[in-house]
């Protein structure tokens, strides 16, 4: 075992970031855009030069964000009620050429297409900042102050840009706060989401080196959710998609799923959801019993694969303190051959630091610290 830092110290990651360093690219070098890689990821149509954002239905009140996630509880078909009525209104058709899309939850992905962009701009959202070429999460305390999108350059696009999503933002607010689908949720108790945050502006697909040319590696994601996907569509890996469904026997699932790959893959990548949810929420319970969960579902049914290699670690941290992302090593272990016992029980960050790995300073140089070993 040992801890890593999924970036570099210093650095919350969102999880596009993550993700892409755990699959060995370095974001610091990529031009990043968690906004494309969801829309990809999500099956929308994506080409160089259309704007591409992650947007999340939101709880607003006289002005200031009171949820970012409108509660948490806002079920998938209701997003798509929300989306359709965005997507019919006249008025926000008259402001530019564009496609909304309902994924999973209170997320969505935005494309705005037909016009010439720019992804210099600030986020519409307050959880996170943009940072060079990545998107770093911040913290913030609700309620909180609607943002403007500014425009990060002084280029004619980009404050064209900025002014266009601060007015798709309000339109899209005028056809959402007295929506019928919002108007039975808070008849009902629940928070309207009634606002669009939208984030991570990009208006290019990432060019990297793909995995295999890379490592030699055919490699296959399993995901449920459109940030995963898209980057692995990005790399050239193949996708296997599973439902957003977070429970043992889905657990169970991915897990014989992956055995199964296995045996024509070298490279089965597994991304579970779960703890993440809770994190963000301060709900150290419901954390708990998400990582119970995937240890008894997922573990539980993948048992000792031997000679199989296993990599288990995490593209960030969410602690409950903190309800975000933050820049705290995670644990890693490696488990197969040519692994030797160094004493470590369990998956704790005081077993990792412990552990005969040590610190790993940036979470792409794991990949090919496996590849090494496995030679």
């Amino acid at each position: 075992m040992g801890i890593v830092y999924p970036v570099e110290k210093g650095i919350a990651p969102e999880s596009d970031a993550g993700v892409f360093s755990l699959l060995s690219y370095d974001p610091s070098r990529l031009d990043l855009s968690r906004g494309v890689v969801e829309a990809l990821g999500s099956g929308l149509h994506f080409e160089d030069g259309d704007l591409a954002l992650r947007c999340n239905f939101a709880t607003v009140r006289d002005g200031r964000i009171v949820d970012r996630r409108a509660g948490r509880n806002l079920s998938t078909d209701e997003a798509r009620e929300l989306v359709e009525a965005i997507n019919g209104s006249r008025k926000i058709k008259e402001l530019s050429k564009f496609e909304l899309k309902a994924t999973i939850g209170h997320r969505c992905s935005l494309v705005f297409r037909g016009g010439k962009f720019s992804g210099a701009i600030s986020n519409l959202d307050p959880g996170y900042a943009r940072k060079g070429k990545m998107t770093v999460a911040k913290s913030v305390t609700l309620p909180a102050p609607i943002p403007t999108c500014e425009a990060l350059t002084g280029s004619k696009i980009a404050l064209r840009t900025a002014k266009l999503l601060n007015e798709f933002a309000a339109c899209a607010h005028d056809v959402l706060k007295e929506h019928r689908t919002n108007l039975r949720r808070m008849e009902r108790g629940d928070l309207p989401a009634n606002f669009l945050l939208m984030r991570d502006a990009g208006t290019k697909i990432p060019r990297v080196r793909k995995l295999k040319d890379k490592y030699g590696l055919q490699s296959v994601a399993i995901a449920d959710m459109p940030v995963e996907l898209g980057i692995a569509k990005v790399i050239g890996m193949e996708t296997v998609t599973f439902p957003p469904d977070r429970s043992l026997e889905a657990y169970s699932q991915r897990a014989r799923k992956a055995m199964k790959l296995r045996r024509n893959h070298d490279l089965v990548y597994v991304h579970l959801k779960g703890p993440d949810e809770p994190g963000h929420d301060g709900d150290f319970n419901g954390k708990r019993k998400s990582i119970e969960d995937i240890d008894a579902g997922f573990f539980g049914e993948l048992g000792s694969p031997e000679p199989t290699f296993v990599c288990v670690t995490a593209d960030h941290s969410t602690p409950c303190s903190a309800k975000g992302h933050t820049d705290d090593p995670v644990p890693i272990l490696l488990l197969g051959p040519g692994v030797s016992r160094d004493g470590s029980m369990r998956f704790t960050e005081s077993y990792g630091r412990a552990g005969k790995l040590g610190t790993l300073k940036h979470g792409y140089e794991i990949l090919s610290m496996i590849t090494k070993r496995r030679r």
